[in-house]
């Protein structure tokens, strides 16, 4: 969550458990009914978990995007943060807002407030180091679960995510994940024709996040009368103990794609990169990795975040009968083809994908798919840290890397240094 007072001594270390298997989980999720709609009894009674700009807007589109859906409770490290979230969402959905006061819940416990509560489903959009925390304690209240990409930040939170994974599946609970091109028709279509064979056997593919320093995006704030842990979560962005660096928290999206098309895994990465221009936190602005896929399929995966560079945000898969530009929804070559059916908001259909299938008691399961996406964004990571070539099962099973404090609290933490490749400690 996003920093505050309260509970101490609460440590990721003491759930984590060893997934059994590495297997990809990935499919293609079937149309949406774009009429949804609920009245009466239908009524899904929602709480949000972190109050952020992205928490908040996830709730704007689940009250504007799914009728018969009411906000009841909200919980944010930070008060003022949870207020501008509230003012915000009694401005642009009005209706849908039905928080009293005494279910405002701040400080480091306030996830347990919320999931305390009568809520039926929860919104998880705390920073991604918090992920496996907060999805653990929701699947043991019994709540659906909508959770924002990534899935974590080292090997031993996506390790944690697997198991919840298969607990959340036995309780019958729907746990949507934020990776949203996957619930995007065009790219649904896209997907779709390449497993079909559209583009004959895929050769090599390509990924980029490649935009700007985000510092209009993500608030830069001071320190004031934080404690230091306190200051780095509400600036979690940019640290790498928070977000897992920019390739982990925002790329994840485009090498998500790219395992949905090869319907596969990366089996080992080489990366390199580095901190040109960024003087905030300890995260780097650029990144080039290069991913081995099974039949020897080379993807090339590149983000950065500088301003004043040329931008580019997409996924490009290359077969022996043509290529496909993911992103575009459109294939050259042989087969060639361009998505025409409507323009959606990507993260409306999130949202009704996931009330869809709680009111039809029909739980869909996308935790694994994208615990997978994000491993292999936190190999690359990892590898251009470290500037070592790294493999799929070591990262999954023998790496100890984690990221987990001794307590979370109002208290000391100090900040890692910038990582240096060829002197980095790899874990």
């Amino acid at each position: 969550m996003k920093g505050g007072s309260g509970e101490s001594g609460v440590s990721r270390r003491d759930f984590i458990r060893t997934s059994a298997s590495a297997a990809a989980s990935v499919s293609v999720l079937g149309s949406v009914n774009y009429g949804l709609h609920a009245a009466g009894s239908d009524t899904v009674r929602v709480g949000l978990i972190g109050c952020g700009g992205q928490g908040t807007r996830d709730s704007v589109a689940l009250l504007q995007g799914v009728p018969g859906v009411e906000l009841v409770a909200m919980g944010d490290m930070f008060p003022d943060r949870l207020q501008q979230s509230l003012e915000i969402l009694k401005k642009e959905a009005p209706n849908g807002v039905k928080v009293k006061p005494e279910m405002c819940f701040t400080g480091f416990d306030a996830y347990k407030k919320v999931l305390e509560s009568d809520v039926q489903a929860v919104l998880v959009v705390t920073p991604p180091h918090f992920r496996s925390l907060h999805f653990r304690a929701a699947v043991e209240a019994g709540k659906h679960i909508f959770m924002e990409k990534p899935a974590g930040v080292d090997p031993a939170g996506i390790r944690a995510m697997l198991e919840i994974a298969d607990a959340a599946e036995q309780k019958k609970l729907s746990v949507v994940c934020g990776t949203q091109r996957r619930h995007t028709p065009s790219y649904q279509e896209t997907i779709k024709r390449i497993h079909e064979g559209a583009i004959g056997r895929i050769v090599a593919a390509e990924a980029y996040w490649m935009g700007g320093d985000m510092l209009g995006y993500w608030q830069w704030y001071e320190r004031g009368s934080l404690s230091e842990m306190e200051w780095q979560i509400r600036n979690w962005p940019w640290y790498t103990w928070l977000s897992g660096d920019h390739i982990v928290e925002q790329h994840v999206h485009n090498l998500d794609v790219i395992n949905w098309a090869l319907n596969a895994t990366p089996e080992q990465c080489l990366g390199q990169g580095g901190r040109q221009v960024r003087n905030l936190g300890n995260i780097w602005d650029n990144f080039t990795v290069v991913f081995e896929y099974p039949n020897d399929v080379r993807v090339t995966s590149m983000c950065r975040q500088i301003n004043g560079c040329m931008n580019r945000i997409g996924e490009r898969v290359i077969g022996t009968k043509g290529v496909a530009e993911v992103d575009r929804g459109l294939i050259k070559g042989e087969n060639a083809w361009e998505y025409k059916g409507p323009e959606v908001k990507p993260k409306e259909l999130d949202q009704q994908v996931f009330i869809k299938s709680i009111r039809e008691g029909k739980p869909l399961s996308e935790v694994k798919a994208m615990a997978h996406s994000t491993l292999g964004a936190i190999m690359g990571r990892m590898s251009a840290y470290s500037g070592r070539a790294l493999k799929w099962d070591w990262a999954l099973k023998a790496s100890k890397l984690d990221y987990t404090p001794a307590q979370y609290g109002p208290t000391a933490h100090p900040v890692d240094p910038v990582a240096m490749p060829g002197k980095s400690e790899l874990s």
